[in-house]
């Protein structure tokens, strides 16, 4: 344990020498019943952050998998509809982020500095105006979802499917809201333990329920790609009742308030960090959207499948990633509202490393393994399996690459520093990757050299990111109220 860490909730000192950021009081809280004991207010390490993101997101890998086994019985269209369903949510999911970038760089700032009212608060606001967001998009996704996959130049009976998929998932896009908000809000506070569990709980509830629902098991309408969207639904609904239950009967660090959260300077703070990793997201998925539609336009169906599945292989990697990015992110900011920049400092630097180590061993592990994997998913069909080893070979060979993005992009974000991602992103995803698949595709070349378009997107995202972080300026971009 560093001093930071021994200092406790007080960071460099006692807590009851600190003045409280927020002056806000209203008779229906009690301030003191928001104060959590002793021993959760120790600033945590990278590892009690890390493993438990780690292993929490590795159960949605896990599941992720055995949705792709069990969609593959259905043939490549069915395996391409549910990569489209999930790209297309995932760009629903755009400001569903930017509100989670702001809960976690401002509850973070908030109990790094001592003040759990104010970290109570700001994720209460952050639930209100994420609920709220998700309701508008839950209505778009569902009213426009056959125009929206179809722009991948998808077959009509695949189009069909997609759309179906994209539908159910809108249908339940505030219960994915809320259990992203809230669980973002305990890892700010340093309880990542909880979200892991709730992960744990609901992917436990999702794999009999996608055996159900896909294949019409147990009583339950046979809805192929559609049951893949409704098992996810159904646990997920189940879990955020459980976790919203507890939140309300103060179970958790970060407590529920009743009054003082809905403030005008509160919302905009979260606004101000927020909107830019809105637009960095829509950037994120406009160039994933132009990307994709370059290969399921010039290069067919198999080619489209294979990059879903290859993603879906190297999901672990990633997931180790995500993991080091919420320890970062953090603990930055509790080292920032504990004003200790130079521990800052120093976590950011801790966690790419310990990410480049995991991710590149376990890219290279999969590189290794690559025809293998690809074959148990995809059984006989020999264009898929080709195109999906060639993928996983280019993408795993980057992963320490995107170990630094991870890292060090949510290191930035939980400064609040999120206007240089976006900047970041534009260049390296939008300019390169997109770019170079552009001239590929022109040019007429394999498919396999767009997919090796990824590279350039990296190492451009890469260097940014490294740059701006060793220049220092985000310690001072987020200016808290006295």
């Amino acid at each position: 344990m560093n001093a930071g860490q021994a200092h406790g909730r007080g960071g460099r000192g006692s807590t009851t020498s600190k003045t409280t950021l927020t002056t806000e009081t209203d008779s229906a809280d009690n301030d003191a019943d928001l104060i959590p004991e002793a021993a959760e207010t120790a600033r945590p390490g990278i590892w009690e952050l890390a493993l438990p993101s780690i292993l929490g997101n590795l159960s949605y890998t896990v599941v992720g998998l055995v949705q792709s086994k069990f969609i593959a019985a259905l043939g490549t269209e069915g395996l391409a509809a549910v990569g489209t369903g999930q790209r297309i949510f995932f760009a629903m999911q755009a400001i569903m982020m930017a509100v989670s970038a702001g809960t976690t760089a401002l509850v973070a700032r908030a109990w790094g500095a001592g003040d759990y009212t104010e970290a109570s608060r700001v994720t209460m606001a952050s639930l209100a105006l994420g609920g709220a967001m998700a309701l508008v998009i839950a209505v778009i996704g569902i009213v426009f979802a056959s125009p929206v996959a179809g722009v991948f130049g998808l077959d009509e009976r695949t189009l069909e499917m997609a759309a179906e998929n994209i539908r159910w998932l809108s249908a339940f896009n505030v219960v994915f809201a809320a259990m992203f908000i809230l669980s973002a809000a305990l890892r700010a506070s340093g309880d990542a333990w909880t979200p892991l569990w709730m992960s744990v709980g609901v992917n436990i509830l999702n794999i009999p329920l996608l055996y159900a629902f896909i294949f019409g098991h147990w009583g339950m309408p046979q809805m192929g790609v559609a049951g893949a969207a409704i098992a996810a639904g159904i646990s997920f609904s189940i879990g955020v009742g459980v976790l919203l239950v507890m939140w309300v009967k103060q179970k958790f660090r970060v407590k529920h308030v009743k009054g003082g959260w809905w403030r005008r300077d509160r919302l905009r703070r979260l606004l101000d960090i927020g909107y830019p990793a809105a637009l960095e997201q829509g950037v994120f998925q406009i160039g994933f959207f132009i990307f994709l539609m370059l290969i399921g336009i010039y290069y067919g169906t198999e080619a489209f499948a294979a990059y879903n599945i290859g993603v879906n292989i190297l999901a672990v990697c990633m997931t180790v990633g995500f993991g080091f990015s919420i320890a970062g992110s953090t603990l930055v900011g509790q080292n920032l509202g504990a004003e200790d920049p130079a521990g800052a400092t120093r976590s950011g630097w801790r966690a790419l490393g310990l990410a480049i180590v995991s991710m590149g061993s376990l890219g290279l592990l999969i590189i290794i393994f690559a025809e293998q994997i690809a074959v148990f998913f995809l059984d006989d069909e020999v264009v898929t399996i080709q195109r999906t080893v060639e993928f996983t070979y280019i993408l795993g060979a980057c992963m320490p690459l995107l170990a630094v993005e991870f890292t060090i992009g949510g290191a930035l974000r939980g400064a609040g520093d999120t206007r240089f991602p976006l900047m970041a992103t534009i260049l390296g995803l939008m300019v390169m990757r997109c770019g170079l698949a552009a001239v590929a595709t022109y040019l007429g070349l394999d498919v396999v050299w767009v997919y090796a378009a990824l590279i350039g997107d990296y190492v451009v995202k890469g260097v940014m990111l490294l740059w701006r972080f060793h220049r220092g300026k985000w310690k001072t971009v987020v200016k808290m109220p006295e």
